[in-house]
């Protein structure tokens, strides 16, 4: 019985707890769909690099930050979310929105984010900051293993494996920026979904 529903006379402890449990909800809820938005405007800041289809962008720390602030299964959500709206045809793909568009090039990429949020949330949940950085790597790891192998099937090995090379140093540079950022902010952001 939580405290509440201890000092709460005997016909309010019930609605007084679900209305504890419905404000959880909601804030999960807005928790997920403030991560799935910064994938977003993470897709809109976009730079054309030579010599590759997939340009550079900011969706790689959003989607990292999603699993390492909310955890696996809400930061799934959040890209789960994120995929759907653009599925749906909301623009939130660095070149617009649709289904065909997981179709092109960097569709192995999107389809990748859900899965690198989950690493990233179960590196959130391990103590040392040494972990958290492993699991945000494996997330950038699989992140580029499902975007090379369907641009790979789309555009042939070459160009796949040609899309690896600029992304090498950003990358190292996203992880950090997610560590320093998203260790400071995931007890927050607990606190907020507690």
């Amino acid at each position: 019985m939580s405290q509440i529903e201890r000092e709460a006379p005997a016909g309010l402890a019930r609605p007084v707890a679900e209305s504890g449990r419905s404000a959880r909800v909601l804030r999960r809820a807005l928790a997920v769909g403030a991560f799935a938005a910064l994938t977003a405007v993470g897709a809109r800041i976009a730079v054309p690099l030579p010599g590759t289809v997939v340009p550079f962008t900011f969706q790689v720390v959003a989607v990292l930050l999603a699993g390492l602030v909310l955890g696996p299964r809400l930061g799934v959500a959040s890209q789960a979310a994120y995929l759907v709206a653009g599925v749906s045809g909301l623009p939130v793909f660095a070149a617009g929105g649709g289904a065909a568009y997981l179709l092109g090039p960097t569709g192995g990429y999107l389809l990748a984010f859900p899965i690198a949020a989950a690493l990233a949330g179960l590196g959130a949940e391990r103590a040392g900051l040494g972990w958290k950085a492993l699991f945000c790597a494996l997330g950038i790891v699989a992140i580029h293993a499902g975007g090379i192998a369907w641009l790979g099937l789309v555009a042939g090995a070459g160009t796949a494996l040609a899309a690896l090379e600029p992304f090498a140093i950003s990358d190292v540079l996203k992880l950090i920026l997610v560590l320093l950022i998203g260790t400071r902010l995931r007890p927050r952001v607990g606190r907020f979904l507690a």
